[in-house]
């Protein structure tokens, strides 16, 4: 990941407060309580006020929401205290997704492959559950909504924040900025295919082009391979380190066997090769370096050098202008690529 987005508070947390609360307070005590009731919820007043609005409505997402939090509260009745405490270490894990994100041995993360041997029907419950909450029959409910705000919303105040209209996993392509009549789909970070309990926890979503969401990451798992990988929301601290060294001064028939790409720095390594593996990061670059947009990178210094700006002279703008604008018209991979021709003597 190029750069961390800025993490943005917004009403729309509130679905997961709501999610926490049915989780502990009421599937984690089912053992311990009577039968299932509205009753359960008066402690919490605005989701009751949902769940009741929820029990009288005979929408799709309504019956959804609902259902599934009874049908998965009389499975719960039947786990043991010691078996409840396993789901909550689940839970808490599945939820801190920064410390997922650090391969932290002090968490144990669950997958649902996990859970199915052990709890088949629960888990097939809990997949559905978790799976449909992210979804806009049942988020664009008026009773609901009232409640947490519209995603929408919460992505204009993101975009607000995190400005650079950029997308941070590719550094390639644009995103919709908050003035865009669209947005860009939230991409859930550890799959809600995958991994339970976080498909609404706004740590793990976040917005991503269309290649990099779609075309590239899909549902692959960041953890599968149990390296770390770039937390989303981290405070910067180190900046990624792009050196592209080519085989041969014919740059105008390079071929991508013709390219060679190191990153750096050594000390995030593990994040590293973990964002090039699910991004297919090396691929896109080295492709990039094959392109027209490299072919005009090059032709700048050269329509320069034929004015009478030697071409030290033109990477040091270039340089100059990465510095202020890295990600501005791919300036990260310019830089990289013209410092690489520099170095195979193109210009001696």
């Amino acid at each position: 990941m190029l750069f961390p987005y800025q993490y943005v508070p917004h009403q729309m947390e509130k679905m997961q407060e709501f999610i926490d609360f049915i989780f502990f307070e009421v599937w984690c005590k089912a053992p311990k309580t009577e039968a299932f009731s509205l009753d359960l919820f008066d402690s919490k007043p605005e989701l009751k006020e949902v769940i009741e609005t929820f029990h009288y409505s005979d929408t799709k997402g309504a019956d959804f929401f609902n259902g599934h939090i009874e049908r998965i509260y009389n499975l719960f009745t039947k786990l043991t205290d010691d078996q409840i405490d396993q789901f909550k270490q689940w839970y808490r894990a599945n939820n801190n997704i920064e410390k997922a994100c650090a391969n932290d041995p002090t968490i144990q993360i669950v997958r649902y492959v996990d859970i199915q041997p052990l709890y088949p029907e629960l888990s097939n419950q809990l997949a559905s559950f978790f799976k449909g909450l992210y979804s806009q029959n049942l988020l664009n409910l008026k009773a609901l909504k009232e409640k947490i705000g519209d995603i929408k919303e919460h992505y204009n105040e993101f975009m607000t924040v995190n400005n650079k209209k950029i997308c941070p996993f590719c550094g390639i392509n644009r995103i919709f900025g908050k003035d865009h009549p669209r947005r860009e789909a939230y991409d859930h970070y550890l799959p809600k295919g995958l991994y339970p309990f976080n498909s609404i926890n706004f740590y793990n979503l976040v917005p991503a082009c269309h290649h990099c969401n779609s075309s590239y990451k899909l549902s692959k798992d960041p953890l599968a391979k149990r390296r770390k990988i770039f937390y989303p929301y981290a405070a910067p601290s180190h900046k990624i380190e792009i050196t592209i060294n080519l085989s041969k001064p014919d740059v105008d028939a390079l071929t991508d066997t013709d390219i060679q790409l190191i990153f750096g720095p050594s000390v995030i390594s593990e994040e590293l090769e973990t964002w090039k593996d699910i991004y297919g990061i090396e691929k896109r670059y080295k492709e990039i370096c094959c392109s027209n947009d490299a072919m005009d990178w090059l032709e700048q210094i050269r329509t320069l050098h034929d004015s009478g700006v030697k071409p030290e002279e033109s990477l040091a703008m270039v340089r100059q202008q990465t510095e202020k604008y890295p990600f501005a018209n791919s300036n990260f991979l310019k830089i990289a690529f013209l410092e690489g021709c520099q170095r195979i003597g193109m210009w001696t």
